[in-house]
């Protein structure tokens, strides 16, 4: 009896062990889509020293972490006025690891090395193409308007091609749309009206969740990272329009919501 009960403790475990490297290989074998939202409105001033190096090192962090493998794909858009169609950038990885499944050992290492080497120069080619992308001015008149909203259609056509979604929005996240007479859809203009305080940014926000819950953004990961000094004033960084966007992110079902 003894040796019956060993046996199936040895087989569930087995069991176990194999089905959690299989979720192992599965997450990280899953191509990542990182969507990079830049604010080209003007608010957002990326020629103040202080903004350029957060948010060119912030790019630089976000490529390396994100970009690994064959597959992975990195977009850019503009935050304006008409943000989901502002597509300016649109790369995929193609650097592709040697199968070395039956390789020797030193065979292995220099195939890692080589695969190392070569992706890291893909990478400094996107950061570069990147960056150009961050200090490209937008002088048109869609840079009167900032169409945050606009983003979440952009995030559901990512979800749906079943990779894992990361976004990136490097914007002071001051939606700012005027409300046009016969629409009966709410905007908001975070710059004339913003919440005043928690409360009203959470109610705010579950209201506005009732017209963009048609939006299938999936769980992706969300980060803010705003243009701000941590010497800014509350007037300057509003903490109710953090609020605002972390708790309607949350309510459409964002896996996780971080602001640097």
């Amino acid at each position: 009896m003894k040796n019956f009960l060993f046996f199936c403790l040895t087989v569930i475990l087995a069991t176990s062990c194999s089905s959690n490297d299989e979720k192992t290989k599965s997450a990280v074998s899953d191509p990542v889509y990182t969507l990079i939202f830049l604010d080209k409105t003007r608010s957002v001033d990326v020629n103040q020293a202080f903004v350029a190096g957060k948010y060119k090192q912030a790019l630089s962090d976000i490529i390396d972490q994100n970009i690994r493998k064959k597959g992975d794909k990195l977009e850019v858009y503009y935050i304006h006025e008409n943000t989901s169609k502002a597509r300016a950038l649109s790369l995929t990885t193609r650097t592709e690891m040697d199968d070395v499944s039956s390789a020797s050992p030193t065979d292995r290492e220099a195939a890692q090395t080589e695969f190392e080497l070569l992706l890291n120069r893909e990478k400094a080619t996107i950061l570069q193409r990147t960056i150009q992308q961050l200090t490209e001015e937008n002088e048109g008149v869609s840079n009167q308007s900032t169409d945050i909203w606009a983003s979440l259609p952009v995030i559901a056509k990512a979800n749906g091609t079943g990779a894992t979604v990361k976004v990136y929005y490097l914007s002071d996240m001051l939606e700012s749309v005027k409300t046009k007479p016969g629409n009966n859809e709410i905007r908001r203009d975070f710059e004339t009206q913003p919440p005043t305080n928690n409360a009203q940014a959470d109610n705010w926000a579950m209201v506005d969740k009732e017209q963009l819950k048609r939006y299938s953004i999936g769980n992706p990961d969300i980060t803010m990272i705003l243009p701000f000094a941590p010497n800014a004033s509350a007037k300057q960084n509003n903490p109710a329009v953090t609020q605002y966007w972390e708790t309607l992110f949350t309510e459409l079902g964002a896996a996780s919501i971080e602001e640097r």
